[in-house]
């Protein structure tokens, strides 16, 4: 691991209960960074429960450039209650750890990232977490939808739109290559229409519900 090229863009470690399973989660946290050290690849972090390790120690050992994903999850978020970003969000932020939505199929919550925003704790990217489970699923679960969960929660569109794009290429090392409209640059074009019918952005805490 210690050398990924251009191949490599990040590593990534998933410490829940469901992904580490009898495992360590310190310990494989440890081995995850070791990796991140040697390729010099930001890390991509999916916390444990927060009931398991509290959040200030988890974020503790991350780095600037280090991503958190999932930081809006209903069972382990940037938020102390309801109302207030978690301090030690806030202090790894300061220190240039990022966070990103990482929506998949249950770990977004409309309420958590709604508080979260409304105390000036926006995501840094934003992401559909897509994997097979989603194949088939109707409604059909993709970026633009993520996107629009994010505006309808209060983020700004401009802002949504940066965090999917040029913000993520910017994390991933790929700055001016991707995620932007600029001569020289890939031209991964995507042409979107507002809709102009009436949808409802649905919580997604619960195992295999996608909406």
């Amino acid at each position: 691991m210690a050398e990924g090229g251009e191949d490599l863009w990040g590593i990534s470690v998933n410490v829940s209960r469901f992904s580490s399973g009898n495992a360590e989660p310190r310990w494989v946290v440890q081995q995850a960074l070791v990796a991140a050290e040697r390729s010099g690849k930001p890390l991509l972090y999916g916390p444990r429960e927060t009931v398991d390790w509290p959040l200030a120690d988890q974020l503790a050992q991350l780095r600037p450039g280090d991503v958190v994903t999932y930081c809006y999850m209903k069972t382990k978020n940037v938020m102390e209650d309801l109302k207030h970003v978690h301090p030690a969000a806030r202090e790894a932020r300061d220190r240039g750890v990022l966070f990103d939505v990482g929506h998949g199929t249950a770990a977004y919550d409309g309420e958590v990232a709604r508080a979260a925003i409304a105390d000036g704790f926006p995501p840094d990217t934003i992401s559909s977490d897509m994997y097979a489970a989603h194949l088939g699923r109707a409604p059909r679960h993709d970026l633009p939808r993520v996107i629009s969960k994010l505006v309808d929660a209060g983020l700004p569109e401009r802002d949504a739109f940066a965090a999917a794009t040029v913000r993520s290429a910017a994390v991933l090392g790929l700055a001016g290559e991707v995620g932007t409209l600029a001569p020289g640059a890939c031209a991964d074009l995507a042409v979107l229409r507002q809709s102009e019918g009436v949808w409802q952005a649905v919580r997604t805490f619960r195992a295999g519900l996608v909406c």
